[in-house]
C-alpha cells in the first residue's frame, strides 16, 4: 500500500542550466521520503541516538521518466515492496499534481544498521510489523 510520504514544490535555485529539476533535489526529496516511509513502519528517529540504530542505503535505481520545471508542484508515494532479514526494499513514485503523470520513481534498498558496530542488524519486530502493513 503505497502512502503520502513527501510534497515539494521546484524553486529556481533547483533548476540545472536545461531548466528543470536537477538530480541533487530528486534524491533529496526521495531520501526525506524515505524517513517518512520507515516512521509509518514503526522506525523513531529517537533510536538515533536511544539505541544507535539506524539506516544504510545500500542500493537506489532511480528511472526519470519526465522533467519537473520551476514551479511545479510535485508529491511523493512509498511502499515497501520486500521485507528482508535486515533490510526493506522499498519504492518511491514521484508524479507532477498538475497532471498526475510519474516523473521519477526510485527503487530503494535500506539496511537496518548498528551505528556504534557499523554493521546491520535483523529488523525489529515493530518494523517488521509495519513493513508487511505497507507492502505491496
Amino acid at each position: 500500500m503505497a502512502i503520502l510520504t513527501y510534497q515539494g514544490v521546484v524553486y529556481p535555485a533547483q533548476c540545472d542550466a536545461m531548466g528543470h529539476m536537477n538530480v541533487q533535489f530528486y534524491i533529496a526529496a526521495f531520501d526525506q521520503s524515505l524517513w517518512h516511509l520507515m516512521a509509518a513502519c514503526g522506525y523513531s528517529a529517537a533510536w538515533i541516538t536511544e539505541r544507535r540504530q539506524g539506516w544504510a542505503d545500500r542500493r537506489y535505481e532511480i528511472d526519470f521518466r519526465q522533467e519537473l520545471p520551476v514551479g511545479s508542484l510535485f508529491e511523493i508515494r512509498s511502499s515497501v515492496v520486500k521485507v528482508g532479514r535486515t533490510s526493506l526494499s522499498t519504492r518511491h513514485s514521484l508524479t507532477n499534481k498538475a497532471d498526475g503523470v510519474l516523473c521519477a520513481e526510485l527503487l530503494a534498498v535500506s539496511v537496518y544498521f548498528d551505528l556504534a558496530a557499523r554493521q546491520s542488524l535483523p529488523l525489529p519486530p515493530e518494523i517488521l510489523e509495519g513493513a508487511e502493513k505497507l507492502n505491496g
